[in-house]
């Protein structure tokens, strides 16, 4: 997960700050010292970590910090206020025109940064705004990039619009542009060519494709964990076309965040979305102020709160908080827990904006371990439907029939029933840990 680094080293060097009573200068800057090597090592521009230490140690080792009651704990909202204030301060969106108008987005690239399925997860947020986006394969060059955005599109219920690959790109973005205005399209976005590198003749298309059709938003796509070089990609591009934003793919994975730090440092345009996984609805809109709370292990509560609103059916989620007041929920109940979780991002994802789970994320998750889950979930549809919302039929041989369907130990399903039924006798015993019928408030506690 992107700044797992980071965050373990941060957290453990405000560990000791939260521990003294009174701080020294001399304390603020042994600390900082530490944050610096942190951020260099997490592949932050050594001009933006000389910066950030800079605008942090000037208000760090003020009287008013010095003297407070809890200076340690007044670093710390420093050191994240200047995070803040390093990766944009506010949440910027992709501005678009109203929706009686086109507007027209450029997404431009490196190829290799995830473009083409960033161009139709954005086609998808959008679509989910009500607004109605036209999808336009305007890469000419990279073999299957058209029906990679065919398919992407078709599963995102999005129309692209394609005249194949012998028509010059500058043409094609001006068809596309007309074909919306006459069919109700309302956001048409151009999926361009992409370049291994920074390419003088790319980049002169590009160009060609601006002067052609009216672009309202530039987006360059880059890959985090390309680290530095991302923001040397930015700058490049910058330069040549007048970036609108920046869209930050794969942060879900080994990297060391350092792009997300440094990007609106260095070339002064904000981070818009960051793409969290591969499927198309991982794509999260930025906030700067919650990175910062991630990355210092605060967590991020908003966005698993925005995440469970997206993701969990209300009306399914009443029903079975009655099925758990009258302890009446089967296995199906089960079953549709484990895929909201599914949808939610996993484990690993809820638990990474947890408030205070930090560096203790990766033994929680260990010991939670989703392959188990996996199998959990081979016994359940092992099971007939009336098993599963019936487990008091499972009698032995039932057992042994399900533990050969789920292709595991019999010893495995026992376990899981005996653990089902623990549970349902555990909420007949506490009605009031769900609100139920004659509890009052603060009388019960979970029995752990």
């Amino acid at each position: 997960m992107a700044f797992e680094s980071l965050s373990d080293k941060l957290q453990n060097i405000f560990k000791n700050l939260r521990g003294k009573g009174r701080l020294t200068e001399a304390d603020v800057k042994t600390a900082l010292k530490e944050v610096k090597l942190a951020l260099l090592e997490a592949d932050v521009s050594f001009k933006v970590v000389k910066q950030f230490i800079k605008a942090v140690q000037e208000r760090a080792i003020g009287q008013d910090v010095m003297n407070g009651l809890n200076p340690g704990q007044m670093v710390i909202k420093i050191v994240n206020d200047e995070l803040v204030n390093l990766m944009g301060s506010e949440t910027t969106e992709i501005a678009l025109r109203p929706a009686s108008e086109v507007t027209v987005i450029m997404m431009a690239g490196l190829q290799g940064a995830g473009k083409t399925t960033t161009t139709a997860k954005l086609a998808g947020k959008f679509k989910s705004k009500g607004r109605k986006p036209l999808l336009v394969a305007c890469d000419v060059y990279r073999p299957a990039a058209i029906t990679q955005l065919q398919i992407n599109g078709e599963k995102q219920g999005v129309e692209v619009f394609s005249m194949g690959d012998k028509q010059n790109p500058v043409n094609i973005a001006k068809a596309a542009v007309e074909h919306a205005k006459s069919h109700g399209f309302n956001v048409v976005i151009l999926d361009t060519a992409g370049r291994l590198h920074v390419d003088e003749a790319m980049m002169e298309e590009l160009q060609n494709i601006k002067e052609a059709v009216h672009v309202d938003q530039t987006i360059l796509v880059v890959d985090a964990m390309t680290g530095q070089d991302a923001v040397n990609v930015a700058d490049s591009f910058n330069q040549k076309l007048e970036l609108d934003g920046v869209i930050l793919t794969k942060l879900d994975g080994d990297t060391r965040g350092g792009a997300a730090l440094s990007i609106k440092a260095t070339c002064g345009k904000p981070i818009l979305y960051v793409g969290m996984g591969e499927k198309l609805s991982d794509l999260e809109q930025f906030y700067p102020e919650r990175m910062a709370s991630r990355i210092l292990g605060m967590g991020d509560v908003m966005t698993l709160i925005e995440k469970a609103q997206a993701n969990i059916d209300e009306d399914k989620a009443r029903e079975m908080e009655q099925k758990l007041k009258k302890a009446q929920f089967g296995f199906d109940d089960y079953l549709e827990s484990m895929a909201q979780v599914k949808n939610m991002g996993g484990i690993s994802s809820i638990l990474s904006m947890m408030p205070g789970i930090g560096n203790k994320a990766a033994d929680i998750e260990a010991a939670v371990d989703e392959s188990k889950m996996a199998r959990i979930e081979a016994i359940i549809l092992s099971m007939t439907p009336k098993e599963r919302s019936n487990p008091d039929l499972l009698n032995p041989s039932r057992k042994k029939r399900i533990a050969k369907g789920a292709g595991v130990d019999i010893s495995e399903v026992n376990k899981l029933v005996k653990q089902f039924e623990q549970t349902r006798k555990m909420m007949k015993q506490f009605p009031g840990m769900m609100g139920g019928k004659g509890a009052k408030r603060g009388r019960f506690k979970l029995p752990f």
